[in-house]
C-alpha cells in the first residue's frame, strides 16, 4: 500500500511512526493549559496533536437517568451522567484555531476527531490536513462519509468493531472518495491491559483492508506500541498530559512529556531496527570478523611434531583455519618449526 503525505511527514513503512498526542479532555478547561500541552508535546518529539470536536448537546442528551447516567463501578466516569461528563471534557471550538495555529508554530500536525456532521464543517473551516474517528462513531456510516467526502487522509480507530462492520466502514469511507486511509488497534478500555490488546491483529488487518495500520494504546507505558511497530504499525496515538496528578477526565492512562519522548525515540529506534532479511555480516560487523574463534598453535613445535590437544587450539582471534577442521588436524605432523600464537593454515602440515 502507498505512503500517505500529511503536509511535511510521511506515513508509512518507509517513514519513522507517526506519533499522536491526544490532548482530549486533559486541558481541564483551561486554554492556557492546552497551549502548554502543545508545547510540551512538540518538545517530547510529537508529530501532531489530536483534539476532539463536539459539545455535549452534539453527544448525548441532558438527561441524567438510566442509560444516560455512569454507574459501572468499574469505570473512571462513574458518578457522571454522559451529558455532564461530555461538558467537562469538550474543547470549546473557539479554542482550535490558537491551538492549530500553535501546532504549526512548533511543526506539529494539529487534527481533530469530529463527533456529528457540524464537527467536519468547523473543521473543515480550520482547513485541518487529516481526520480521525474514533472507535464509538465506527460504525456512524453518515459520519464516516462526511469525513470522506472532504477527501483527506482519515485514521480510523477500530475498538469494538467486527471484521464484518471494519468492512463496512473501509467500504463506505473508499466509496465516499477517501484514498488515504490508517486503521489503528484499539481496545476501547480506559486504561486498556497489555493482554486485551491483542496487537497480532495489525499485521493480520493490514492485509485484510491493504491499508496503512497502526495502534491507538489506552495501555499504561510505552511497551505495547514499541511492539506494535515490530508489527508493522505506522501510526502510534496516544493520550497526553502535563501532569497526571493534574487531573482531568483522561489524565489517568495518558503519557507525561517525559514518557512520550521515550515513546518518539523507542517506536523510532524499533522501526529503524526492522530492516530488511538479512543473514551473513553487515558492513559494520565485517571488521568484527577477526574476534571469532581460529586454530592456532598453542605450544612451540618442532619439524615433524604431531598435532595434539595441548599444542592446537581453538582460540580468539579469528586469523587462522576455521574451527571445524580441529578433528581433521589432529595427528597429523607440522612439517617446519612453529612458534606458539602462529595462526594455523593448510601449508603448516604435511
Amino acid at each position: 500500500m502507498n505512503d500517505i503525505q500529511v503536509r511535511q511527514y510521511t506515513i508509512g513503512s518507509n517513514a519513522r511512526p507517526f506519533i499522536i498526542a491526544e490532548m482530549s479532555g486533559n486541558h481541564n478547561q483551561s486554554l492556557e493549559r492546552a497551549l502548554q500541552i502543545v508545547e510540551a508535546a512538540a518538545q517530547a518529539g510529537a508529530h501532531a496533536l489530536k483534539l476532539q470536536t463536539y459539545t455535549a448537546e452534539t453527544m448525548t442528551l441532558n438527561l441524567s437517568h438510566g442509560e444516560f447516567f455512569i454507574d459501572d463501578p468499574n469505570s473512571l466516569w462513574k458518578g457522571n451522567s454522559l451529558y455532564k461528563l461530555y461538558q467537562e471534557a469538550y474543547t470549546p471550538w473557539e479554542w482550535h484555531k490558537p491551538i492549530f495555529d500553535r501546532c504549526q508554530e512548533l511543526g506539529m500536525i494539529g487534527f481533530s476527531t469530529p463527533f456529528d456532521e457540524s464537527a467536519v464543517d468547523f473543521l473543515e473551516s480550520l482547513d485541518v490536513p487529516l481526520y480521525k474517528i474514533a472507535s464509538f462513531e465506527n460504525t456512524d456510516i453518515p459520519l464516516i462519509r462526511k469525513v470522506a467526502q472532504t477527501g483527506k487522509p482519515m485514521i480510523i480507530s477500530t475498538g469494538m468493531a467486527s471484521i464484518a462492520e471494519l468492512d463496512e466502514t473501509v467500504h463506505a469511507a473508499r466509496e465516499a472518495g477517501c484514498n488515504d486511509l490508517v486503521l489503528l488497534k484499539c481496545t476501547s478500555t480506559y486504561p486498556a491491559t497489555p493482554e486485551n490488546t491483542n496487537i497480532t491483529t495489525i499485521p493480520h488487518m493490514k492485509q485484510l483492508f491493504q491499508c496503512q495500520v497502526g495502534l491507538s494504546d489506552h495501555t499504561m507505558g510505552v511497551g505495547t506500541a514499541v511492539a506494535s511497530v515490530a508489527l508493522g504499525a505506522t501510526v502510534i496515538e496516544k493520550h497526553f498530559t502535563l501532569r497526571r496528578a493534574d487531573g482531568g477526565v483522561d489524565s489517568t492512562f495518558s503519557l507525561e512529556p517525559e514518557e512520550m519522548q521515550s515513546l518518539v525515540i523507542e517506536t523510532e529506534r524499533a522501526w529503524q531496527s526492522l530492516g530488511r532479511v538479512s543473514y551473513g555480516p553487515t558492513e559494520k560487523e565485517k571488521a568484527s570478523l577477526q574476534y571469532r574463534r581460529s586454530l592456532y598453535i598453542s605450544q612451540d613445535m618442532k619439524a615433524g611434531d604431531v598435532f595434539s590437544s595441548d599444542n592446537l587450539r581453538a582460540i580468539r582471534p579469528g586469523f587462522g583455519l576455521a574451527p571445524k577442521y580441529l578433528d581433521q588436524l589432529l595427528g597429523k605432523s607440522v612439517k617446519k618449526d612453529v612458534a606458539k600464537g602462529t595462526p594455523v593454515t593448510w601449508d603448516l602440515f604435511v
